[in-house]
């Protein structure tokens, strides 16, 4: 492959010399780069390399080999061929280790007209013109390039078999047949194919074959989409309705803005748990006892056991009858007194008085007491207690909650029952509460449970229509104009009053009316056209101003056959 002036070859390791030199020859850039395979034996030759090196001269080539070889080193460098370790090193002339006589041995290989020395002239040469070719690598030169470079490969194998003083002649016919040998082993016809390699290959394009085939699928059949967008000589007429939507009417009636109405209700449990917030104390209530006087014209009756008597705030109530006494004070005024045993109205330990305290008594406003022991028995033993807040608090929670996903729900109910549905009739109805307690339970948590009905009221789209048809015929040019969209999914609605079955309600639109084109058949006009086509079609409309085509992914270059992947727009012009 060339790259920036420079033909970089592989060489394969089963490569021969001369399908190196065609490679060579092949290349079409002046600086050539061969990547060598480790072990690669075709060049561990100096004659091969002598060759090499003369076929890149004779096409004017610059050959720099890379390879990280040691052993080829110095064979570059005697031939002068330039050498780098990688592509991206700069390449140099490695320098000459022992430089003898191989250039005259090598010059003699390669002169044209030198005599051949092959199997059945071997005995008529010297045996020190055969040793010294065999020990320096060099092959003796035959016709036939191939045979002296397979012989170059067996010359180590050949100096380990031949014993000092054995002719060479002897063993000529044995070295051919081990040299055809060899080359029967590098025959490639003859090689074992890689049936893994195969099978991979064959399972990654099975595997490519079906990724093709999916996104030809994808991209001919389920991305493509095309909007038009017309710009019309149009015109916006408002309407505005009083209507009733009632689920007992069949069909729309037009003269008492009457259509019939479909109403979707759901249930919906929600619950808030709360802890307890009251406190009181179910410790031992202290006792005690408490002597009651008071300025007296005349001896009081008995008062009953059960009246309270207070000091600082905390109630005791008395548990025997209160009988006074009269005796006189040191002024000689006439009091009655009396004691009697109390018992704290709660348990606590601060119901535990100390003695002297001082008390009023309910129902005896002119009587004080007091008491000349301390009160005992009082402890504590606080628990929390459900109040009215505590309720309170987990049903305005509840009331709280996002009802978004309900009106989403009862929407989707009405669009698949076929009805357009009024979201501003959304209504929740009241809800029925339970609580886990009471009032005044001694439990820790209170958890409120709510079951609400919400309900929404739908109607069919074409009977509103059937509505605002009607409220504008009158106010466009039938000669000229239609009506192309009487805008209900714009339609601002207002509820005046509803129940269970029926509502009032407002509605306010604004239809648009232009050129009598219908958006179904404006697809079917325009299906399998390109861009150019549907505008000159739509545009021969002397109502259409303007047209604006726009396909995606970018590879669409015409319109979808689908009708439902075809957007039709109207636009009023500017």
């Amino acid at each position: 492959m060339a790259t920036n002036g420079k033909d970089t070859i592989y060489i394969d390791i089963d490569d021969e010399i001369t399908t190196i030199i065609d490679k060579v020859h092949s290349a079409e850039e002046k600086i050539v780069a061969l990547v060598l395979p480790k072990r690669a034996t075709v060049l561990q030759s100096i004659v091969n390399m002598k060759l090499l090196k003369r076929a890149a001269d004779n096409d004017k080539k610059n050959l720099v080999l890379i390879t990280g070889e040691a052993g080829l080193l110095p064979l570059a460098g005697n031939v002068g061929l330039y050498v780098a370790k990688n592509l991206q090193t700069k390449p140099e002339i490695p320098g000459v280790i022992g430089q003898d006589d191989d250039d005259e041995v090598t010059d003699e290989f390669l002169d044209d007209d030198a005599e051949e020395i092959t199997a059945a002239t071997a005995g008529s040469r010297p045996v020190g013109e055969l040793a010294s070719a065999a020990s320096k690598g060099k092959a003796t030169a035959t016709p036939a390039l191939e045979e002296a470079i397979e012989t170059l490969e067996l010359d180590d194998e050949l100096d380990d078999e031949i014993a000092p003083g054995v002719d060479i002649a002897d063993d000529a016919a044995a070295a051919a047949a081990t040299k055809k040998s060899k080359k029967k082993k590098k025959n490639k016809k003859l090689a074992i194919p890689n049936f893994e390699r195969f099978r991979l290959l064959l399972i990654l394009g099975v595997i490519l074959l079906i990724g093709l085939a999916v996104f030809g699928y994808f991209a001919a059949v389920v991305l493509p989409k095309a909007s038009v967008a017309i710009t019309t000589d149009t015109s916006n007429i408002n309407s505005n309705l009083s209507l009733t939507a009632d689920t007992g009417a069949k069909v729309v009636d037009a003269t008492n803005l009457i259509v019939p109405a479909q109403v979707q209700s759901v249930q919906k449990n929600g619950s808030q748990q709360v802890p307890s917030t009251g406190k009181i104390n179910n410790g031992q209530k202290a006792t005690g006892t408490v002597t009651v006087s008071g300025q007296c014209t005349k001896k009081p009756d008995p008062v009953s056991q059960g009246i309270g008597v207070s000091s600082g705030g905390l109630t005791f109530i008395t548990t025997d009858t209160l009988t006074f006494k009269p005796t006189f004070d040191q002024n000689n005024n006439v009091v009655c007194s009396g004691t009697v045993p109390v018992v704290a109205q709660q348990g606590g330990a601060q119901y535990n008085l100390a003695a002297g305290s001082t008390f009023t008594v309910a129902g005896y406003p002119s009587y004080s007491g007091s008491n000349d022991a301390v009160f005992t028995g009082g402890t504590d033993n606080i628990v929390q207690t459900v109040v009215q807040v505590d309720i309170d608090n987990a049903t305005q929670k509840i009331a709280a909650q996002n009802t978004d996903a309900i009106k989403q729900q009862l929407e989707q109910q009405l669009t698949q029952a076929g009805e357009y549905p009024l979201a501003a009739t959304f209504n929740t109805g009241t809800p029925t509460t339970t609580n886990s307690a009471a009032v005044g339970d001694q439990v820790s948590t209170v958890t409120v449970t709510q079951a609400t009905t919400y309900t929404m009221f739908g109607v069919k789209q074409s009977d509103l229509k059937t509505l605002v048809d009607a409220d504008i015929k009158d106010k466009i040019d039938p000669s000229k104009q239609i009506i192309l969209s009487e805008g209900i999914d714009k339609a601002v609605f207002h509820i005046n009053s509803a129940s269970a079955t029926s509502l009032q309600l407002t509605m306010a639109t604004t239809a648009t009316a232009g050129p009598d084109l219908k958006v179904d058949d404006v697809k079917k006009a325009i299906a399998g056209k390109k861009s150019g086509q549907v505008i000159t079609l739509l545009k021969a409309d002397p109502g259409v101003t303007d047209v604006n085509v726009h396909m995606s992914p970018f590879w669409v270059t015409s319109i979808p056959n689908k009708p439902a992947k075809v957007t039709v727009t109207f636009q009023k012009a500017q």
